[in-house]
C-alpha cells in the first residue's frame, strides 16, 4: 500500500513540474511573440511616418528644380532667339549694303562709259570699226622698210563737216586736217586721241594723202594711205606696217 501511494505521489509531482514547465514556456512564447509584434509595428509606423516626409521633400525638390530649369531654359531660348534675329538683321543689312555698293559701282561704271562715249564718240567709233575690219594682206610696193601691207573692204569714209568743192588742207588742226587724222587712225586701228602724227603729205593727187603715225610710246609705226570721197569724207585704202619709223 505504501509503495503505490509513493508512486502516485511522484507521478503527481512530475505532472506538476511538466505543467509548470509547459506554462512557463507558453508564457515565454507569448511574451516573445508580443514583443516581436510590437517591435515590427513600431518600425513600420516609423517608416510610414518617415517616408511621407521624404516623399514630400523629394516632391518639393522636384517641383522647385524643374521650375528653375524651365525658367532658365526659357530665358536662354529667348536670348538665343534675340541673338539669331539680331544676326539675321545684321546679315540682311550687310547684304543690302553690298547690293547697294554693287549697284553704285555698276552705275558709276556705266556713267563713266557713257561719259567716255560722249567725250570721244569718234574715237570709239574708229576703234570699233578697226576691230571689226577684216584685214587682207596684199603685195607691197617693194620698199625695204615695209614689213607688211594690207587693206580691207570694210573700211568706209569717216564722214565730213565740209560742203561744196573739197580742197585738201595740210594746215594743222584745220577741219580737213582733223578729218584726215580720223581716217588715218581708223586705217591703222589705233586711238585717235593717243595717235602721234609723224608726217602727213600729199599722196600724189589733190584728193589723196599719206600719213605716218604711231600710238603713244609704242615703236610700231604705220604708213596709211587715204583718199577723199565726195560728200562722205576721207577713207583709208591701204596701210603699210613699217620696220622702223623713217619720219622720226
Amino acid at each position: 500500500m505504501g509503495s503505490r501511494f509513493n508512486q502516485r505521489d511522484q507521478k503527481r509531482k512530475v505532472n506538476k513540474i511538466y505543467n509548470i514547465a509547459i506554462t512557463v514556456v507558453s508564457i515565454l512564447i507569448v511574451i516573445v511573440a508580443v514583443s516581436i509584434f510590437l517591435s515590427d509595428d513600431g518600425t513600420d509606423t516609423e517608416k510610414a511616418t518617415t517616408e511621407p516626409k521624404q516623399t514630400v521633400e523629394k516632391d518639393e525638390k522636384k517641383v522647385d528644380k524643374p521650375a528653375g530649369k524651365e525658367e532658365d531654359t526659357d530665358l536662354t531660348k529667348e536670348d538665343k532667339d534675340e541673338d539669331s534675329k539680331a544676326t539675321e538683321e545684321g546679315t540682311e543689312e550687310n547684304t543690302e549694303d553690298g547690293t547697294d555698293t554693287d549697284a553704285n559701282t555698276e552705275t558709276n561704271t556705266e556713267t563713266n562709259k557713257d561719259t567716255n562715249k560722249d567725250t570721244n564718240p569718234d574715237t570709239d567709233t574708229d576703234t570699233d570699226k578697226a576691230e571689226d575690219a577684216e584685214l587682207v594682206e596684199v603685195e607691197g610696193s617693194g620698199d625695204g622698210n615695209v614689213a607688211t601691207t594690207y587693206t580691207s573692204e570694210s573700211w568706209k569714209p569717216v564722214g565730213t563737216e565740209q560742203s561744196g568743192e573739197h580742197t585738201t588742207s595740210f594746215q594743222r588742226n584745220s577741219v580737213d586736217w582733223n578729218e584726215m587724222s580720223k581716217a588715218i587712225a581708223h586705217g591703222a586701228g589705233i586711238d585717235q586721241g593717243n595717235m602721234r602724227m609723224w608726217w602727213l603729205q600729199n599722196g600724189g593727187s589733190p584728193n589723196t594723202a599719206i600719213g605716218t603715225v604711231s600710238e603713244g610710246d609704242n615703236p610700231k609705226t604705220f604708213r596709211v594711205y587715204i583718199e577723199w570721197v565726195d560728200g562722205s569724207g576721207w577713207k583709208p585704202v591701204k596701210v603699210e606696217e613699217l620696220k622702223t619709223n623713217d619720219k622720226k
